[in-house]
């Protein structure tokens, strides 16, 4: 089968790789479309995620789809031809973390496209039944690709406990910044500002559900003018830039929530310490989502305009390069990128 190998930054190449059938519990499913994360245009641009550094070569993608091909012993209840979204991590079920229901922080846990566990941007992939989760017809293969980042944006809402009424900024409209907004929206949010500084992810962030769309340079003061000077209930900080996590301290209200979704570049940042003590604000840390795929494919399914105008993009795995060259430099209107391999 055919595969996109990221072996050095900014260099992928394209390669065969053997693909053994399906084991016992397992599909074979064939990858029909991959959204372009943020953390993998981190791994292709700077080498790393965070503090992980990466290991060449590697494959990456983490939000796919696609059709089973084959099933393995024992699989019932699914059949080659069945569509669906793909869950990319595996947990071990057993360690503290797992019993005690917090699976996304398992001390065992292998993610599909971290160093060392192949990710999506291939033809074939064998996964646990339980990592298949069934689409609708009408859900295509690209919508599908948005349960993985939609789940990430339901988890920090649930993490947080946002509930209907409250106000939000969310500071960065990229891809899961958007998402976030439309997580926001379906619990009905009493107010949503964006904060970003292109314009057409201003206008994305219209589109889907943000009240309010800002420019960076005057979104503290915008947002504290218009909640005469409180402040929002909680900021969800998905930029992950030198100064956004304090910016989100400073338009949060006493006793608010902030909550870090984006991925620094660098592994220690600055935070607002000040505006954090002085307002006894609670500070949420993501970790990619924790069972809420299923979740994300109903609001996926129920609200799909909404969600339309975010996947502008497509490109076959043979133009990989040029795939995140132009989403990792936000050209020709990106929002979603998708690579069919």
């Amino acid at each position: 089968m055919r595969a996109a190998e990221l072996i050095a930054p900014l260099t992928f190449r394209l390669t065969d790789m053997d693909i053994d059938d399906p084991g016992p519990g397992e599909v074979q499913v064939r990858i029909e479309a991959v959204g372009v994360c943020g953390s993998d245009i981190h791994a292709y641009t700077e080498g790393a995620v965070g503090g992980t550094p990466n290991a060449y070569p590697m494959l990456l993608g983490h939000e796919p789809a696609g059709r089973i091909v084959k099933t393995g012993a024992g699989v019932t209840g699914l059949a080659a031809g069945d569509r669906g979204a793909l869950e990319p991590a595996l947990y071990c079920y057993h360690c503290e973390f797992c019993l005690s229901g917090r699976h996304n922080v398992c001390a065992n846990i292998r993610f599909l496209s971290n160093p060392n566990h192949p990710g999506f941007f291939r033809e074939l992939v064998n996964l646990p039944v339980a990592n298949f989760q069934p689409i609708p017809g009408a859900m295509s293969y690209g919508e599908a690709a948005l349960a993985e980042p939609l789940g990430v944006a339901i988890h920090s809402l649930h993490l947080a406990s946002i509930g209907p009424d409250e106000t939000v900024a969310v500071i960065g409209a990229g891809p899961i910044g958007l998402l976030t907004i439309a997580a926001l929206r379906a619990t009905e949010a009493g107010h949503i500002w964006a904060v970003e500084p292109l314009a057409h992810r201003r206008e994305l962030a219209r589109g889907i559900g943000a009240d309010v769309v800002l420019e960076p340079g005057e979104a503290i003061g915008e947002i504290l003018r218009a909640t005469g000077q409180r402040g929002v209930d909680c900021a969800i900080d998905c930029a992950a830039g030198e100064e956004t996590t304090s910016q989100a301290a400073q338009i949060t209200r006493n006793a608010g929530r902030v909550v870090l979704t984006g991925i620094p570049t660098r592994t220690i940042v600055q935070v607002d310490a000040s505006a954090m003590r002085r307002r006894e604000l609670t500070l949420f840390n993501v970790r990619r989502s924790n069972h809420e795929t299923e979740e994300a494919l109903e609001l996926l399914g129920a609200h799909a305009a909404w969600f339309a105008p975010l996947l502008t993009h497509t490109r076959q795995i043979e133009r990989i390069d040029e795939a995140f060259q132009i989403a990792s430099q936000y050209r020709d209107g990106v929002g979603k990128m998708i690579v069919r391999p």
